[in-house]
């Protein structure tokens, strides 16, 4: 098994169970966190299952003997997971420099450009790549949906930041879009970043990929970022500020946050398997993975908010407090939501095994990333 670390943290790979699903119907304990679905197109119940107790003989596949060991073999070499994602990232950084380039009308590309060119993490596109390249296919199949996915995630955070709705002045340590570019066009930088992402998906990805498959990572973005994803969630979490904590439960938090946050991170890991040629099976795999990390990304989200600084964050720190939004640590107190967020990390990790243990590293890496990020 290939050993991956991250500074000083190694990660192991455990095997409890994998992320369950249950009916939205009233709130539950707050003491028992659990992944849930709560409409039918958020299932997190695969078509496929795939049996944990399968027989896999191969050395180079991630095992339940595997993950019982608590470090790495003397043979094995680390595998350098900040190198991996900051050459990823100016992959991405180059493409999407290219995918939106500096043309006329200047105002709305500048704009676009402004945000999209900001820097940031770039997880989405990362994980994309990566779940790409996990089933056999190349970073350069996977390029044009990773730009896809990074354009819509961009234009949500103009649009989150708008008075309107956050109204927030700072995003990734620079006055937000509408600050710089006014209220107007950074609501048109947002909507021709969404309309684009769709046009250089469909265009730009490799005639490799089928065509049936480039209709299905199409169905598969928009499906996530509408009325049965991000949209839904930005409703409710709006339609949620001020509610008294005991008319809500955790249930209620994760519907916001499985639409809002880990809709988007699905679709990422979703299209990198379909154009990289996955199977069913792995696909629904990656998409339960990616389900589980995007659940542990705003868990994390939420910590953060309340732990750190505006100038540590590169946004403004404790604004989902004065908004009175609903957030983990005020369901579930600080210490509660970290314990939660270890339980995802577990369960995310759960879904990978079997795959081979190289190509796997950079997801394995990537939910402790995920888990230990501090801004």
């Amino acid at each position: 098994m290939a050993s991956v670390t991250l500074g000083s943290s190694w990660v192991v790979v455990h095997h409890k169970h994998t992320c369950s699903s249950s009916i939205f119907t009233k709130p539950r304990s707050r003491s028992s966190p659990s992944l849930v679905t709560l409409t039918k197109p958020i299932s997190l119940r695969s078509k496929r299952t795939v049996s944990s107790s399968s027989s896999i003989v191969a050395s180079s596949v991630v095992t339940k003997e595997d993950s019982r060991s608590s470090s790495a073999s003397s043979s094995s070499s680390p595998f350098d997971f900040m190198s991996y994602i900051i050459s990823k990232a100016e992959s991405v950084n180059k493409a999407l420099d290219s995918a939106v380039p500096l043309r006329e009308p200047l105002k709305i590309h500048e704009a676009m450009r402004y945000s999209l060119l900001a820097g940031g993490k770039r997880v989405r596109p990362v994980l994309c790549i990566a779940a790409c390249e996990l089933v056999g296919g190349q970073e350069s199949v996977a390029m044009p949906a990773a730009c896809a996915v990074e354009m819509i995630h961009t234009m949500s955070l103009i649009h989150d930041d708008l008075p309107c709705m956050d109204n927030d002045d700072l995003r990734r340590g620079k006055p937000t879009n509408h600050k710089v570019y006014g209220e107007d066009v950074a609501v048109l930088a947002g909507d021709a970043l969404l309309s684009f992402a769709f046009e250089h998906l469909a265009s730009a990805t490799s005639s490799e990929v089928s065509p049936e498959r480039v209709v299905r990572a199409v169905g598969e973005l928009a499906k996530a970022i509408g009325t049965e994803g991000l949209v839904a969630g930005q409703v409710v979490d709006i339609s949620s500020e001020g509610l008294d904590l005991n008319d809500v439960g955790l249930e209620h938090l994760e519907y916001i946050h499985l639409h809002k946050t880990a809709a988007l991170l699905e679709a990422s890991a979703v299209l990198g398997a379909i154009v990289g040629g996955g199977s069913d099976d792995e696909i629904e795999r990656l998409r339960k993975f990616a389900r589980c990390i995007g659940l542990l990304f705003q868990v994390v989200d939420d910590i953060l908010d309340v732990t750190k600084s505006s100038k540590e964050l590169g946004k403004t720190a404790g604004k989902d407090l004065i908004a009175d939004k609903l957030t983990y640590p005020k369901i579930m107190g600080l210490e509660k939501s970290r314990e939660f967020a270890d339980k995802l990390n577990r369960e995310a990790r759960d879904q990978l095994l079997g795959f081979d243990s190289d190509k796997v590293a950079p997801l394995l890496a990537l939910a402790n990333y995920i888990a230990k990020r501090q801004n």
